[in-house]
């Protein structure tokens, strides 16, 4: 036996002990010894970053398998308004108190009888809580059979928060629904990059007693992320499709938005990388337990960029606002012209929903919808063509110029930010005169659509209806009555 001059203190907890011998480890305790990184803890750590990557990797799949056996009004409908809490700690009260412990037993007896009591009422909220939901639930079924849009959306709502993507993946969702087309509008959160795992392995260096994690190159990790948000999309059209028992949903609109940081200025940024609409007939005919994420993406007309990983932002095939509250009552305008009418004298609200009227007859055989916005003079948006076409539909803005001088670049310039505001795929800006060159410059390379007098008298004649555009003379009017 040795004596305590002969322990040695560990090098890690300090703790005098029986020396532990282990080569360049001899000076840790059995303890701490025990506690360095080792072949096993590697292999855990390893298993643990391969069924994250799984997770990742799988995701349509899981969905797949699992998607059967939901009921969601079932898990609704266990879905408490009251909580119940939890059954109180009883105190023990001795069963032979001492005359000492009598005040201090019958203290705890009324202690217990008070939780008994506590626990008993709370037990009573609960069922009554879960009867009112039960209620709240049967009526929000019975609205979704009977179609009613918000009922329809909030049982979408639903379908999608029980949703069981992987870690890193967010369920923030907006959702729209339009009942006159049955489409639903879900602007979807999507993970950046740095969100997810990259880990692919942990090794266990021997000589330096050390776990050390091993990265997948930068395009294996590029190829596994793009696949997951081609997934996601693709798994979130099919579990609402599949949700939804009644029809209510003819196609679905998926925009997928990702929050980043801009590695060169190091602001946030948000925009959307990926988006498609999908037909419900169409969408159900495929074999999406068979399909390459991507090439299923594609082959339903989706729009993205080539690599999203790179996190290039697009314009969404549809994100409407249908409640926006600048729109108005339209009028017609044109039945009212002939040859000699001067577009160029009249009033500016008349332009403007002359402007409308030509528009909606231009987009009408796509099923566009166009709408006027209030008069307002001050060059925002006067009118908003929404177009639900798959491929190059979306939301255009246009802006009406009833000008009797040229346009200059600062009205191209404000159509372009408000293209940018609107989150709209184009813009078109139309005058009664013409564009200075550097108007047609700034406009060069971007989704602007500038269209002059001689254009606007040739759509006008198009859709059977004539007019003149006299400069001269409009100035001589507007001269007289300013």
């Amino acid at each position: 036996m040795q004596n305590e001059a002969d322990k040695i203190p560990c090098t890690e907890c300090g703790v005098g002990i029986l020396p532990f011998r282990a080569k360049k480890f001899s000076g840790l305790c059995k303890t701490c010894f025990d506690r360095l990184p080792s072949l096993e803890s590697a292999g855990k750590q390893t298993n643990l970053h391969q069924n994250r990557l799984d997770q990742t990797k799988n995701i349509l799949r899981v969905a797949l398998g699992s998607i059967e056996t939901k009921d969601y009004w079932e898990q609704l409908n266990v879905r408490s308004l009251v909580t119940i809490p939890a059954s109180p700690e009883l105190l023990e009260c001795p069963a032979k108190p001492e005359p000492n412990w009598v005040e201090a037993g019958k203290k705890i007896e009324a202690e217990n009888q008070k939780r008994k009591g506590e626990h008993m009422a709370a037990l009573e909220q609960w069922k009554e809580g879960q009867i009112k939901n039960q209620e709240a639930v049967s009526l929000v079924k019975a609205g979704y059979e009977s179609l009613e849009p918000e009922a329809v959306k909030l049982y979408c709502k639903l379908v999608l928060q029980f949703s069981d993507l992987p870690d890193g993946f967010r369920s923030d969702f907006d959702l729209e629904y339009i009942p006159e087309t049955k489409i639903l509008i879900i602007d979807h959160a999507l993970p950046a990059p740095d969100d997810l795992n990259r880990v692919k392995e942990v090794e266990y260096v021997q000589s330096k007693h050390e776990l050390v994690e091993v990265f997948l190159s930068e395009r294996e990790f590029d190829e596994i992320y793009d696949d997951a948000l081609y997934q996601t999309c693709l798994r979130t059209i099919h579990e609402l499709f599949h949700a939804d028992t009644v029809n209510a949903l003819a196609a679905i609109v998926f925009n997928g938005w990702i929050e980043s940081v801009d590695k060169a200025t190091g602001n946030d940024t948000k925009g959307c990388v990926l988006s498609v609409q999908a037909k419900k007939e169409e969408f159900q005919k495929i074999n999406l337990a068979r399909v390459d994420p991507k090439a299923c993406f594609k082959a339903l007309q989706g729009i993205g960029s080539s690599t999203l990983h790179s996190l290039t932002p697009i314009a969404p095939v549809l994100k409407i606002h249908r409640e926006d509250k600048r729109f108005v009552a339209s009028h017609e305008v044109a039945g009212q012209m002939d040859e000699r009418f001067n577009l160029a004298a009249m009033a500016w609200e008349d332009f403007e929903h002359l402007v409308r009227e030509l528009f909606e007859k231009e987009f009408s055989r796509s099923g566009s919808e166009v709408k006027v916005t209030q008069a307002s003079r001050d060059g925002g948006v006067d009118a908003v063509v929404f177009d639900p076409d798959p491929i190059h539909g979306g939301k255009t803005v246009i802006q009406a110029k009833r000008y009797t001088n040229t346009v200059g670049v600062a009205a191209v310039r404000e159509l372009y930010g408000t293209v940018l505001n609107e989150g709209a795929m184009k813009g078109i800006l139309v005058t009664t005169a013409d564009y200075g060159p550097d108007a047609y410059e700034f406009a060069k390379g971007k989704p602007l659509v500038l269209l002059n007098g001689a254009n606007l008298l040739h759509l006008l004649e198009k859709h059977g209806h004539r007019a003149k555009i006299d400069l001269q003379e409009a100035k001589r009017l507007l001269g007289q009555t300013t």
